[in-house]
């Protein structure tokens, strides 16, 4: 079954040009990413400041490209780069690109075209598949193109009203670790076969923290001599692919394939599926971190940039994206579209959502515009949304995230006052009374209400159960 759209319209496409041994013609601007239609590919990226764009073409693995294509002036439409490059396999090819334009680090430029560029719209994302392993920072990120063909056939989402969900978060790689007695350790496919188990727990949503294609080896170290990684994923390297880290089985240009069978199989047993997304930094860092992506297509888009053009850090992580540019409001937009429409999922945690609610120069704004474009969104009209409401510049805005009666909250009060309560803190039982009563002093307005608070004990980066009652402070002294 071919579900591509754009299959039917290659008999009536011929090339126009050809250009370092390649036939092209101009491509579909509106479509960002690499999409395929038999033996054409569609290639469409954008950027604002760069003054030439080349698409570069390696075999799969390969650190050399074997092809160079560059976009024909023409080519360009606005500051919109697109061509249709035909007779390309897609099971042999990964692709990138370079960028030229100006550098002028003070005022934000800072292009280099000798630098591989990842897609941002890339669907997959190669070096990534093995959990641990370090990826050639030399070579590169490369995407690849993937078929969109999985067949959901009559599947429909639980639906279920936002105060009756019990959310679990989980790891997909912790839940699923050697002790869980699965067959496939540390992937979707172990998660599949715990559902039974979930079912049994009662919750009715699994809330999966990142599965966005990320890289576990920046910040790797040895303590104690053991190797730590970045285990959570808080580290986004592409944020439309899925992690291949977590597949039992390679996926090569069926990328999602296993995560769509998982949320395929949660649905029919009633539970719903929540993405923790990482849209408040990315994987490049500050001034001395890695330089694939953003930072060679539009740094002073993408991050928000001091005066002196310096990166500002409200994530805590080295840089903070620039949610509030119209740009950027596209690209987030358009991802979480992706994962609604191609996966099914049923809602969003965003981490750190205050920073969404930034303006370009840092400042909070009272009405941002990214917020209010989620919350209206028809595409997302269905899908809960939940704020990590503050960031780590200070940004605190529990009960006061802006919600258009359609934001929910990770309540922390919650979490900080009921812990303080049955560890035997007993002056705190009117607080505890206030939130085990939907905290009406935070959620009792006209366009809030008691489902705009998610109530919580513990989470990833707090204490374990046991701990909560056991210890002052956190106690994992390794990290």
């Amino acid at each position: 079954m071919n579900l591509n759209p754009l299959a039917a319209e290659e008999q009536f496409l011929k090339p126009l040009d050809r250009v370092n041994g390649f036939d092209i013609r101009p491509g579909l601007y509106e479509i960002n990413g690499a999409t395929s239609f038999g033996s054409c590919v569609n290639f469409t990226i954008h950027s604002q400041n760069a003054v030439s764009c080349e698409l570069l073409l390696f075999h799969r693995g390969e650190k050399e490209p074997y092809g160079t294509i560059p976009f024909p002036e023409n080519y360009r439409i606005g500051r919109v780069y697109s061509m249709i490059v035909f007779g390309l396999d897609i099971y042999d090819f990964e692709y990138a690109y370079r960028m030229d334009g100006p550098n002028v680090p003070e005022k934000g430029l800072i292009y280099d075209k000798t630098k591989v560029l990842l897609d941002p719209y890339a669907r997959a994302v190669t070096q990534q598949s093995i959990w641990g392993k370090e990826p050639d920072r030399e070579k590169g990120y490369h995407g690849r193109v993937v078929f969109n063909d999985f067949d959901w056939g009559d599947a429909r989402e639980p639906k279920k009203p936002m105060q009756e969900l019990i959310i679990y978060e989980m790891h997909v790689r912790g839940f699923t670790n050697a002790s869980s007695g699965v067959q496939f350790p540390g992937t979707f496919e172990g998660i599949r076969e715990k559902i039974p188990y979930l079912k049994a727990l009662g919750i009715t949503a699994v809330e999966l923290m990142p599965v966005f294609e990320f890289d576990e080896t920046m910040g790797k170290r040895e303590i104690g001599g053991r190797t730590l990684l970045d285990y959570w994923g808080y580290n986004t390297v592409g944020f439309f692919a899925p992690n291949t880290g977590y597949t039992a089985r390679q996926e090569y240009n069926r990328e999602g394939t296993e995560f769509k069978n998982l949320i395929r199989e949660l649905h029919q047993n009633g539970i719903e599926v929540i993405l923790d997304v990482v849209f408040n930094h990315t994987a490049e860092g500050n001034e001395q971190g890695p330089f694939f992506e953003f930072k060679g297509i539009d740094n002073r888009i993408y991050y928000m940039l001091t005066p002196e053009g310096n990166y500002y850090n409200f994530s805590g992580c080295g840089n903070t994206l620039n949610c509030n540019h119209p740009v950027v409001q596209q690209m987030i937009l358009e991802c979480l579209r992706h994962w609604v429409i191609h996966y099914r999922v049923d809602g969003f945690r965003f981490d750190l959502a205050s920073i969404l609610g930034r303006n370009e120069d840092g400042t909070p704004l009272l009405q941002p515009p990214l917020l209010r474009n989620l919350a209206e969104d028809p595409v997302l009209k269905d899908v809960n949304l939940i704020a990590e409401a503050w960031d780590a510049g200070g940004l605190y805005q529990v009960g006061n995230f802006p919600a258009w009666n359609r934001w929910a909250e990770w309540n922390g009060k919650y979490r900080d006052e009921l812990r303080s309560f049955l560890k035997g803190e007993y002056w705190f039982a009117v607080q505890a009374a206030k939130r085990i009563t939907g905290s009406p002093d935070l959620y009792g307005g006209q366009y809030r209400g008691y489902n705009s608070s998610i109530n919580f004990l513990t989470c990833h980066d707090g204490f374990t159960l046991y701990d909560l009652y056991s210890y002052n402070e956190k106690h994992n002294e390794e990290n």
